[in-house]
């Protein structure tokens, strides 16, 4: 086994307190040596101030490659662009393009009136600019407007093609899951990286609930799992070690990198990554 190159999701700051949670979570992780970390937008484009405040925050102090993600919900072609130059602007040179989640309550994805009607336009005016490296969303299950994974596959290519440089999977709990994906891909012709998304289970009830919004299969040994694993008090070992050991399948296929949804709560995150031989000491010695 290989170890791995990481990168971290983060979620922007909605008060004083998850602001110190925030910073606490990229100084446990920041020592890893991520290839980038990514700040995340709200469903409905709600946290776009507060992400574009966290980008220019941790670009400036914290010595890491910062990513933005970036939606065309709410907003129109003019206003998304600005923001994107913006970015540039403060030095950011890598976005996450996303359609986005619809607001909380409503029917579903919304174009604005004079906005991006889709993900494929939003990625084609960024990659007209020449600005940035523009990472992209997959899905190795089925995404739940899609009619199909051979829709998925296809709408992933026609990102690629719109000028994506790579993708990040939705997350996943089973290797096989994303290793049937990685094939499916490579057979379309998509030839792009494609980084998996790993989520370590901090809140076994959260993850649950989490994966049925997101159409993520949930194994019913997982769910047996952590039924005992709760009588006995072991989630975080059960957790640990369940993420590891999918990880560490990944990386025996040919896998070399890692996205890790953190949700600003680092210390699983950071023990997956020890057990995997991604520490400090290796890092900085790999970089010398």
């Amino acid at each position: 086994m290989t170890m791995p190159q990481v990168s971290f999701e983060f979620f922007p700051p909605q008060n004083l307190q998850a602001s110190f949670r925030l910073w606490d979570t990229v100084q446990t992780l920041a020592p890893l040596n991520p290839r980038f970390v990514s700040v995340t937008y709200g469903a409905g484009g709600t946290t776009r101030d507060l992400t574009r405040e966290a980008v220019a925050t941790l670009h400036k102090s914290s010595g890491l490659n910062v990513a933005a993600h970036l939606t065309c919900v709410n907003a129109s072609k003019a206003e998304t662009l600005e923001i994107a130059d913006g970015f540039a602007a403060a030095g950011v040179s890598e976005l996450v393009a996303l359609r986005g989640d619809p607001p909380k309550g409503s029917n579903g994805f919304e174009p604005h009136p004079e906005g991006f009607a889709n993900s494929l336009e939003l990625i084609g005016a960024l990659a007209e600019t020449g600005k940035f490296t523009i990472r992209v969303g997959a899905y190795p299950e089925k995404h739940p407007e899609a009619a199909d994974m051979a829709a998925d596959v296809e709408w992933l290519k026609r990102k690629i093609d719109a000028g994506a440089d790579e993708a990040i999977t939705q997350f996943f709990f089973e290797a096989e899951t994303f290793l049937r994906f990685r094939d499916a891909c490579a057979k379309a012709g998509i030839d792009a990286p494609i980084l998996p998304g790993v989520l370590p289970i901090e809140n076994w009830k959260g993850v649950r609930k989490f994966s049925e919004r997101c159409g993520t299969s949930v194994p019913a040994w997982l769910i047996d799992a952590f039924e005992k694993a709760e009588r006995d008090g072991r989630e975080d070992l059960l957790a640990t070690a369940v993420c590891t050991e999918m990880c560490s399948e990944l990386l025996d296929e040919g896998v070399d990198s890692l996205h890790f949804y953190t949700m600003n709560r680092p210390e699983l995150t950071r023990d997956v990554c020890h057990a995997l031989g991604v520490t400090p000491a290796v890092n900085l010695e790999n970089v010398a």
